[in-house]
């Protein structure tokens, strides 16, 4: 069965409300939480997610709440803090990594951590039981796809597209999915411009797909309530998992 991942930003509108939020996920088609960091220049992210990020940060968001989100969650749901690194630095990564060991985090991830800075925390990821989870674009040439994946862990992230996520181009993802498979046996999720419309024609030659703009898109709705909100979430996972695997 493909897998469905989906990011939502933490403490959006407040952090209790992203605990309902993602146990309502995992009940409704949701495998993997992209659990975000809300940071002022999410660069990797389009409009609705930055607006999002912008919201959470003015309303006094500050890393405990991730903590604390996670330590409610993360035993029972498949969590992945999803961050740009400074946020991460900032926390003092040598105690960071075991404290998110600690709350049953399974890893991170960074999308402006470039691969070869990674290689440094392999260790203590290892030591952790954690994963970076890397990323291929369709820039990169056959030789660096081969290189990033060979060590890639839980799945690897296919930007669907050189942009920003919440878009919706559409190309064809077949030969670039087929190039990184002959590299690597680890799963293969589709990122990037997936949301209802066009989740089933992304996941086609993939293992998953991962989920974003379209629930902040829910959420930042002003005429719905937060029960509503949540519900709204539901539907749409439920209905992208029947898709992707219909």
């Amino acid at each position: 069965m493909k897998k469905l991942v989906a990011y939502i930003t933490s403490a959006f509108p407040d952090k209790n409300f992203t605990k309902d939020l993602a146990f309502s996920l995992a009940q409704n088609g949701v495998d993997t939480l992209e659990l975000g960091i809300p940071f002022s220049d999410p660069v990797a992210d389009g409009p609705l997610i930055e607006k999002a990020n912008h919201f959470s940060l003015d309303n006094g968001f500050k890393f405990s709440d991730v903590l604390d989100i996670s330590k409610e969650i993360a035993s029972d749901i498949d969590t992945l803090w999803m961050g740009y690194f400074n946020s991460f630095y900032q926390q003092n990564l040598s105690q960071l990594f075991p404290l998110a060991n600690d709350l049953h985090v399974n890893g991170f991830i960074i999308p402006d951590l470039p691969y070869e800075e990674t290689l440094q925390y392999q260790d203590i990821l290892k030591d952790n039981n954690l994963v970076n989870i890397s990323f291929i674009a369709p820039t990169d040439p056959k030789e660096r796809i081969r290189t990033i994946v060979q060590d890639a862990q839980k799945f690897i992230y296919m930007v669907a597209y050189t942009g920003i996520t919440g878009s919706g181009k559409n190309e064809d993802l077949k030969p670039f999915i087929n190039e990184i498979k002959e590299f690597s046996k680890t799963p293969v999720y589709v990122g990037f411009g997936v949301n209802e419309k066009t989740a089933k024609e992304k996941a086609k030659d993939s293992d998953g797909v991962i989920v974003g703009s379209a629930f902040i898109d829910i959420l930042l709705k002003k005429e719905l309530s937060l029960t509503q909100k949540i519900k709204h979430c539901n539907i749409l996972a439920s209905n992208i998992k029947d898709a992707i695997n219909s």
